[in-house]
Formats: structure tokens, C-alpha cells, sequence
């Protein structure tokens, strides 16, 4: 792999021009997004595509989103839109929703892994859109971190995953979301959430009429299944500590981490309620602010592996709304170890 001296670009006209420049060129930068921080491609060019499975380690079996700036930019990509599809868009693009679609012809293989379908979103952060249109092609972008660590929020966080390995960062500053898109299926008759994000199946529902839920969300893939879309397949969003969700009342979580005080250990709670804690800690957020947990969920996993973590309990968030998606990353986090203490 090609080593890069890694350049910071700034949010204006002049580090738009020059991401774009890098892009048309093959290359591959570091874009913001509402979501996660993303490792930008000409969507259309296979070669450059695989040069993001090459920056960040990530199995070639694990589709790619394509990112669009306008609804234009979607008739090209899908061999079909459905009416669900066009009611969806005006709902929620530009925003942290990805619709699957039976791809187009100009789809590279690279980007599908091989599968019929194409996963394709219109996100709301300015910079994202305007790379994209600088650039004058749709970009595959995955999250710019290295394949199963936690997920880029910020540019320092995209510099320290990705310094050598690629030409640029542009620096978009804060991502405002914390967590990757919703991703749906609507190429069957019934929509499909394959993975929650901003956009809650409530929100989904509301304009589809109803939804149904991928065990996948909340469960292992079966050995040998194929992943239909990013962040399915694999342990992913982990920091090098070993982390364990913790479900339970916020006395009953205190309790269980206090009675392995005498290990090093460190918990991951809710803010408020570290008082009650006898050991290191980091807080994610309020257990009843779900958006606040998604916005620094993947900040506090990075924490970890920055205050040296060994054994994590991390308190497990609500499993609906928006927390379903903060669950959804942690479980990956803790490759499904989770312990149950109100019982």
C-alpha cells in the first residue's frame, strides 16, 4: 500500500476543490458527514473502491454505501425506484437514511461485493454534498477508520486511523448525528430495516405503513450469510478493550461494577450516575437521551483505549427510538457478550 504524507483540509472552497481534485483522480479523502466521518471514492471507478477495502483493512464481502448530492443522482444507480423509495426521499433526504436498490449496470462489483443491489443515501451535511457535486461523481464512502474499530466523528479521529494511508481529510468539523446511517431494503415487498441509525423504524413506519426488522439488528449473523449491508457481518465499532454490556436498573449496574472494584476494570456509563461508581469511568451520555448516547458513543469508545481499558462494563442503553441504533453499535462493540443483572 502507498504511504501519504496526510493532509488536513479546510471546510472552505478551496479544500472542497482540492478533495474533489483527489477524488476525480482516483484518490481517496476523508469526508464529513452527518453520520461518521466517511472514506470517500469515485463510486463509479472499481479501482478506487478497492483502494478503500486496501486503507482500511475491511473484508471484501462488506457492501459499500454510494453517496449522491441530489435526487438526480439516483435514477443513474437503480435499475428501479420504487414509489416507497421516492415517498422515503421526501421524508428523509437529505438525512442519515440508506435505501437498498436493485442496481444499474454502472455499479461496480466492488462496491455491491458482488450482490444485485446498491445501497445509496443523500446526506444533509453541507460539505458532504458539496465534495460530491465538486467532484461531479457519486462517492462510496464507508466509515474512514480502520475496519472493526470504532467509527470516526471527528477529523482527529479520521487523522488518527488513516494518517499515511490516504492523501486528505477534510475537516467538517463534529459530526452532528455519532452513528451510520439507518440502512432499509425496499427492493422486497415488505421494507427491511437492516440497520438502525437516525432515522427509527417509528420514522420509517409512519411513511411506509409498517416495517419489519432483520434478526441480524439485535443478533449474529448465521455463519455463511451474506451481509446485505455494512455493519451486519462482522464485530465492528470495538476499541481494543474488552467491553461487556451491562443490562440493568441504574443501582443494580452500579452494584455489579462495584463488586469487581478489586480488578481493573472501568465502566462506561450514563452521565449522572457515575457517583455511585468505585472505579474509573467514562459516561456516554443521559439514559434517557438516546440522541446524546448516538452523538458520543463512538468518542467514549476511542476514551477507552486512550486511558489504557482493560475489561469494560459498559451500561447498556434502551433498545428503542434512537437507542436502538446506540445498542445496535454496542453489542458489535462487545461482540455480543452481555450480561443481565435484574434478575
Amino acid at each position: 500500500m502507498r504511504e501519504y504524507k496526510t493532509r488536513l483540509l479546510t471546510g472552505d472552497s478551496l479544500g472542497i476543490q482540492e478533495a474533489a481534485a483527489l477524488l476525480r483522480a482516483g484518490e481517496l479523502v476523508g469526508i464529513p458527514t452527518e453520520t461518521v466521518y466517511g472514506l470517500a471514492a469515485n463510486a463509479l471507478d472499481g479501482g478506487a473502491v478497492g483502494r478503500i477495502f486496501t486503507a482500511k483493512g475491511r473484508p471484501q464481502d462488506n457492501p459499500l454505501i454510494v453517496h449522491i448530492a441530489d435526487i438526480e443522482g439516483l435514477p443513474p444507480l437503480a435499475a428501479e425506484i420504487p414509489e416507497l423509495a421516492k415517498k422515503l426521499a421526501k421524508a428523509y433526504w437529505p438525512g442519515p437514511l440508506t435505501m437498498i436498490f436493485r442496481k444499474s449496470a454502472l455499479i461496480p462489483d466492488e462496491v455491491s461485493a458482488g450482490l444485485s443491489t446498491v445501497a445509496v443515501r443523500m446526506p444533509y451535511h453541507p460539505l458532504a454534498r458539496a465534495v460530491i457535486r465538486a467532484a461531479g461523481v457519486p462517492l462510496a464512502a464507508p466509515s474512514a477508520n480502520l475496519s472493526g474499530s470504532p467509527s470516526p466523528t471527528t477529523a482527529a479521529h479520521v487523522m488518527a486511523d488513516m494518517a499515511g494511508r490516504i492523501p486528505a481529510v477534510l475537516d467538517g468539523g463534529e459530526c452532528a448525528v455519532g452513528v451510520e446511517s439507518t440502512v432499509v431494503d425496499i427492493t422486497g415487498p415488505t421494507p427491511c430495516l437492516l440497520r438502525p441509525g437516525g432515522v427509527t423504524p417509528a420514522m420509517l413506519a409512519a411513511v411506509a405503513g409498517g416495517v419489519s426488522v432483520n434478526p441480524a439488528v439485535v443478533n449474529r449473523l448465521p455463519d455463511g450469510a451474506v451481509a446485505a449491508s455494512p455493519g451486519m457481518k462482522y464485530k465492528h465499532y470495538a476499541p481494543k478493550a474488552h467491553v461487556v454490556l451491562v443490562r440493568g436498573t441504574p443501582a443494580a449496574y452500579a452494584a455489579f461494577v462495584n463488586s469487581h472494584r478489586t480488578e481493573p476494570v472501568t465502566a462506561m456509563c450514563f452521565d449522572g450516575e457515575e457517583g455511585a461508581l468505585r472505579v474509573p469511568y467514562i459516561t456516554y451520555g443521559r439514559r434517557e437521551d438516546s440522541a446524546e448516547q448516538a452523538h458520543r458513543v463512538f468518542d467514549a469508545l476511542r476514551r477507552l483505549d486512550e486511558i489504557g481499558a482493560g475489561t469494560v462494563y459498559c451500561a447498556c442503553p434502551p433498545e428503542e427510538g434512537v437507542g436502538l441504533a446506540v445498542y445496535n453499535r454496542l453489542l458489535r462493540a462487545a461482540a455480543f457478550e452481555v450480561i443481565d443483572v435484574d434478575g
